[in-house]
């Protein structure tokens, strides 16, 4: 299935090919399947090696020996040629070995011109425990996230929507096929971004009542069995398991900052900020920071300890609720369809690199995302349904004055009152 991170990768190996390249993301957002395309298509030759699966080539990073012996080595072991500056070197499951990473250094210092691509499952936490000297400034690093709504389309063979949908977007015009995509982005709630999730709907001719939801499910065993894996030991990975488990009870109540005591009773900041650091940098769930003063740069504003957390895939939140397809399909009006909302669009955020932060006056006024732009700040609205209303924006706009607002929900393009109206199946456009 086409990736627009494919993009990502073309860049670099036209501007930077001689850095190596560091992919990171969650578990099975289809990290190798993508780089393993890359390298197929735009190099004359190619080597794969999968450090879970090649600890032969693990000992030889380990190994007290200069550079280029080791590289020897490894062609040794896998009876194949590294030519610099024709073969490509995709090095997966790179967290296995700090070695390796740090290797880079010299792959990316090396007159030979080596073409080096890794990646790996939970290499955010790798990097940010590391205790070998990681390669800064000698690696470029690209952050991957799950198939956003624009990519759900394309792989359903629904090109010609998405150029519709970011032709309306340009002109704010309103769009004729509204009622269609609104229907698809339901799906999509229920579906998410995982790849896997996504072929077998299409495989099942886009009928949710033959799409296999344990798919979802079984990713969501594999998650918490790396918490298991890639924790320092059992008490930290049942912390992290149970803040995991917390982010759907916190995003279910009205006010969604989450809470320590969320997790348990009693819970505490000291006892649990660890767990919430490896989930962030696992890119199993992002952090939305609030700010206490709406004035550029949003981060240097940003409350570190005041924040809303959301998964990285709203279909792995729905999974999770184990919600039936007819209360999202069908628009049941329910309690929790406003946080499953927020999360789709947080996702959107994230996979445009938009910071995600947060404003609120008290309990009087709420606006759920604030972005910057060449407008300046802009507050952002999210509404699940058609009911535009909204007495948080009003304060917003009394207070601050923006150039204009965005509100996103289930109605179609449109610009009143200087608000633009944004349909949530166009979120992906707003960057």
């Amino acid at each position: 299935m086409k990736r627009k991170f494919y993009n990502v990768l073309m860049e670099w190996k036209n501007k930077n090919i001689n850095t190596p390249l560091m992919v990171v993301g969650a578990r099975q957002i289809g990290k190798t399947y993508i780089i393993n395309e890359f390298c197929k298509n735009e190099f004359e030759d190619y080597i794969y090696i999968n450090l879970m699966e090649k600890q032969s080539i693990v000992k030889i990073f380990e190994e007290e020996s200069d550079f280029e012996t080791k590289v020897r080595k490894m062609e040794l072991e896998l009876n194949k040629k590294i030519i610099p500056g024709k073969t490509v070197v995709f090095i997966d499951e790179i967290q296995e070995s700090e070695k390796a990473i740090s290797a880079l250094k010299s792959f990316c210092e090396s007159n030979n011109n080596y073409i080096i691509v890794c990646a790996g499952s939970l290499l955010g936490v790798k990097i940010r425990r590391f205790n070998s000297a990681f390669p800064v400034g000698k690696v470029q690093i690209e952050y991957m996230y799950p198939m956003d709504f624009e990519e759900f389309l394309i792989a359903l063979d629904k090109q010609m929507w998405v150029d519709e949908i970011k032709r309306c977007y340009e002109n704010l015009e309103e769009i004729s096929i509204h009622d269609k995509l609104i229907d698809m982005y339901r799906a999509y709630l229920c579906i998410g971004g995982m790849p896997a999730a996504v072929l077998n709907y299409k495989n099942a001719n886009e009928d949710i009542l033959l799409w296999d939801r344990n798919i979802l499910k079984n990713i969501i065993v594999s998650y918490l069995a790396d918490m298991n894996r890639y924790t320092l030991n059992n008490s930290e990975s049942v912390k992290i398991e149970k803040v995991y488990n917390a982010i759907p009870i916190s995003l279910a109540k009205e006010n969604k900052k989450f809470k320590y005591t969320d997790i348990e009773q009693g819970a505490n900041k000291r006892g649990f900020e660890s767990a919430i650091d490896w989930l962030e940098s696992s890119e199993m769930i992002y952090k939305c920071k609030y700010v206490n003063k709406v004035e550029v740069p949003l981060k240097v504003y940003a409350q570190e300890d005041t924040f809303k957390l959301y998964l990285s895939d709203v279909g792995i939140l729905t999974s999770l609720l184990d919600l039936g397809f007819s209360e999202i399909l069908l628009n049941e009006n329910f309690m929790f369809k406003g946080a499953i909302v927020e999360n789709y669009v947080a996702q959107a955020f994230i996979s445009n690199n938009i910071n995600l932060y947060y404003w609120n006056s008290g309990n009087k006024a709420e606006v759920d995302f604030l972005l910057y732009n060449k407008d300046g700040i802009i507050p952002v609205e999210v509404k699940a349904g058609n009911n535009t209303q909204s007495k948080s924006l009003n304060i917003y706009k009394e207070k601050y004055n923006p150039k204009y607002s965005i509100r996103i929900s289930t109605k179609n393009f449109g610009f009143s009152n200087n608000i633009k109206s944004i349909p949530l199946y166009a979120t992906f456009c707003i960057k």
